[in-house]
């Protein structure tokens, strides 16, 4: 029997890239999907048929999950479809990178909304049903820059480590309801991304990590496999640093 027979899946962002990778691995485990992206609607479609080409069911549901209205219709139409989530995995994203100076009120509400509100949104959807069955598994994303303070991003940070405290309360609060919640790290990761946020140059150097390359999208679609299954089944409320061995001071 596969890890997640049986068990219906949420992953926003999940047109390309990391997203991508992990409603595949989630798939080729067992679980029926649900492919969100916010605008794209071939990409999302496409993702959708690769996974059910793994002998799952599959649906693609776009939705700006800064809205909450467009967050309650994607997660009616998932209820309707499945009649269940038992996974949630917030990986929708913007990185734009600025100095603190030039960050304007839209600025910081648009990349707050997507970061950090829209996984309030996406959560207090699904957590209700999940909490009513028993059974939920939540998962948050920061990243390495999140931790180390790097300059131009203090708005994105910010967003990113309040979904700890996010996490953190959440563990605690539905861990008597079995919903474990964690958060996944992940430091430089090898995807394609849009270069207008990475003015230094993006993600393309292998320099300071210790394992001596990027991590793959595939490297953070195993962890959260992982996270989500009952091989961690002791793992509520924590941090996982997938960095190739990345330390802070």
């Amino acid at each position: 029997m596969k890890k997640l027979e049986g068990r219906v899946a949420l992953v926003t962002g999940a047109g390309r890239n990391i997203g991508r990778a992990t409603i595949l691995k989630l798939a080729s485990e067992g679980a029926d999907v649900i492919v969100n992206a916010r605008s794209n609607q071939a990409e999302a479609d496409s993702v959708a048929e690769e996974a059910h080409a793994l002998g799952v069911k599959a649906m693609s549901v776009l939705a700006d999950v800064s809205d909450p209205q467009q967050v309650e219709s994607m997660v009616s139409r998932a209820m309707e479809e499945f009649g269940k989530i038992d996974i949630l995995i917030n990986n929708a994203a913007i990185r734009p990178h600025m100095p603190f100076t030039e960050v304007s009120l839209e600025d910081w509400e648009r990349v707050r909304g997507v970061i950090l509100d829209g996984s309030v949104y996406c959560t207090r959807q699904v957590i209700p049903s999940m909490a009513e069955q028993g059974y939920g598994r939540v998962l948050f994303f920061t990243g390495d820059g999140s931790y180390t303070g790097g300059a131009d991003r203090a708005h994105v940070s910010a967003a990113k480590m309040g979904l700890v405290g996010l996490a953190r309360a959440l563990a605690t609060e539905f861990a008597p309801k079995n919903i474990r919640v964690n958060i996944v790290s992940p430091g430089k990761i090898d995807t394609s991304r849009d270069m207008a946020w990475y003015p230094e140059g993006g993600m393309s150097e292998a320099t300071g990590i210790p394992l001596g390359r990027l991590g793959t999208v595939d490297d953070i679609a195993s962890t959260c496999l992982f996270l989500v299954s009952d091989d961690c089944g002791f793992i509520t409320g924590q941090t996982i640093h997938v960095n190739g061995g990345t330390t802070y001071h």
